[in-house]
């Protein structure tokens, strides 16, 4: 029987970041960034995060263990002497422990589907018409390989071959926002809602609630509000922040502030022989600013399936081991303008 594991992720944005709807709109901003239908308040989708987290898993996994992986024809020939060259026996076979479970050095790279990982687990397959047993040696027309189905980044994010598909075992959320950085008088302060924080606060309409409670008014961005008396938020630490720095806004009140407090940028396409703007080039862009905490959930799916799935402990400590790219390599759009670095807060277990 399938078991049920949820961890809930945070993430703080360490730049703006732009998850683009792919395509222009005529008014203030040019390139619009995805939000919720309903509230139209900005999210990450759980699609993002389930793609760059894919492929962070297995730059990690490939940079971790490529010189120590054997020739995939070594492999074929292994696997042909007792197999018939079905190389999924072979690998949920003993003699898997020879060829490489003594090599890897971490226990989720020991899974004997990482002999034959590659960087194009990740992306899109590029031999999706290969049968399982030849996937991880066929190439398409541009020689390109596709997913080997076989190894813990195929495993636990899936894959569709010939004749055999597999179910990932990880099913990612969108990232909602939870806390966003407004400026005011008092200098940078987080709002979040009784709804963000899935709590029953007592807070009346146009007016929000502060860690003191006695500034009378204050302003978020260019909307001045009363401050109608304390909120108890306290425990926010995990998030990197303060509670004197935390504001209550009324449901009503939270998208419109989000949405007039975004970061615009305006840029403008460079002629490559003359070095000077293009004429008529100039767009702008959205993004939510840096600063900003996200909350959301991966669900991980305990199958029973033998040898042939890895452990989901493994599979939390290999997120846990690749999620360190969010921070250098980032998430959606114009990553290469500034956008898109953020920390994972938090261990997954």
């Amino acid at each position: 029987m399938s078991t049920v594991k949820i961890n809930r992720i945070i993430a703080m944005a360490t730049d703006p970041i732009y998850v683009g709807t792919g395509g222009f709109t005529i008014g203030r901003v040019d390139n619009t960034i995805v939000r919720d239908p309903i509230t139209r308040i900005p999210k990450i989708p759980g699609s993002s995060m389930a793609g760059t987290w894919r492929y962070y898993m297995a730059l990690e996994l490939v940079s971790q263990i490529k010189e120590k992986q054997p020739h995939l024809n070594d492999i074929k020939n292994e696997s042909d002497k007792s197999f018939d060259g079905k190389i999924n026996q072979f690998i949920q076979s003993d003699k898997c422990d020879s060829f490489w479970k003594t090599k890897a050095d971490k226990e989720w790279q020991k899974y004997c589907g990482n002999l034959i990982a590659k960087i194009s687990c990740a992306g899109q397959d590029e031999t999706s018409q290969a049968n399982i047993e030849n996937a991880p040696f066929e190439k398409n027309k541009e020689n390109k390989s596709g997913h080997c189905g076989h190894c813990i980044v195929c495993k636990a994010f899936g894959f569709s071959k010939n004749d055999l598909s597999n179910q990932g075992m990880l099913f990612f959320s969108d990232l909602s926002i939870l806390f966003f950085p407004v400026y005011t008088r008092l200098g940078t302060k987080w709002i979040t809602s009784p709804k963000l924080l899935n709590k029953e606060i007592d807070i009346a309409e146009n007016q929000i609630k502060t860690s003191k409670g006695d500034e009378r008014h204050l302003n978020l961005g260019w909307l001045n509000l009363e401050v109608s008396g304390k909120h108890n938020i306290s425990d926010v630490e995990k998030y990197k922040l303060e509670a004197k720095n935390i504001i209550i806004v009324p449901d009503s009140l939270i998208s419109q502030i989000i949405n007039s407090n975004l970061e615009v940028r305006t840029s403008v396409s460079i002629d490559p022989i003359t070095g000077a703007a293009k004429d008529k080039a100039l767009f702008t862009s959205e993004a939510i600013p840096r600063g900003t905490i996200f909350c959301g959930e991966v669900r991980g799916f305990n199958r029973e399936g033998g040898n042939s799935l890895p452990k989901l402990g493994d599979i939390w400590r290999a997120l846990n081991d690749s999620k360190q790219y969010y921070q250098s390599l980032g998430i959606g759009g114009m990553t290469t303008r500034g956008f898109g670095r953020m920390e994972i807060l938090g261990e997954l277990s």
